[in-house]
């Protein structure tokens, strides 16, 4: 009898598990099948600008930047990072070039640093950007930073260009190859340095979604 018991308890308990799969699995394919995102607004677009220049704009967050089209772009939660690519046919040792723009809701404040090269504000119509600058090497390798930041209201949008030159010796140059290497590094550099601060002088504001102002718009802490 106790025996009959339990095995009817143990029916009663698969049937359960299996009844939570069954319907788990149905509301999943059903709620696929009912939702319709081909009229939901990105949240981000590019647009073609010329042949060398594109537009991205971004209305969840608030902003439009244009940039050289080669740029690849990566979209995250609070902002969007620009992969820079690099000329593998010039003879350098380029490790990695890379802008972001992040917003963040409170007061911009620049990374605590002790080796700033340049600080300075520039303006851009009605805007005001505080810039800074900073190079430092570990190792061999050569940092360079440039950031920018503006504020609106409640939200900080911060600019951050990176830049890493690897040692020559890793990538066993000498001789001319090395000067040709060096020359290379510095050019390659302030090109991308250029075109970042030409993108950050490109910025401008959109309408956020369902026309909420950008101020308004949450974003990832």
């Amino acid at each position: 009898m106790r025996n009959s018991k339990r095995i009817g308890i143990l029916v009663a308990i698969v049937v359960v598990i299996a009844a939570v799969i069954w319907f788990g699995r149905d509301s999943k394919s059903s709620s696929g099948k009912d939702r319709d995102t081909s009229s939901a607004p990105p949240v981000s677009e590019t647009t073609k600008v010329s042949s060398t220049l594109s537009a991205y704009q971004n209305a969840e967050l608030g902003f439009a930047v244009k940039y050289p089209s080669a740029w690849q772009i990566e979209d995250a939660n609070s902002g969007v990072t620009f992969v820079i690519p690099i000329d593998k046919t010039q003879v350098s040792s380029i490790g990695s070039l890379q802008v972001n723009i992040q917003t963040v809701s409170g007061t911009c404040v620049f990374p605590p640093v002790t080796t700033v090269k340049d600080r300075a504000t520039i303006k851009v119509g009605d805007l005001s950007f505080n810039t800074i600058s900073m190079t430092n090497t570990v190792q061999g390798r050569v940092y360079f930073n440039r950031m920018y930041s503006l504020q609106k209201a409640e939200i900080c949008y911060m600019f951050s260009f990176a830049a890493i030159t690897l040692s020559p010796s890793s990538k066993q140059l000498t001789g001319s190859n090395l000067t040709q290497a060096e020359n290379n590094n510095k050019a390659i550099v302030d090109s991308a340095d250029a075109a970042f601060t030409n993108m950050v002088k490109s910025f401008s504001f959109v309408t956020g979604p369902q026309g909420i102002d950008e101020t308004k718009v949450k974003v990832a802490p």
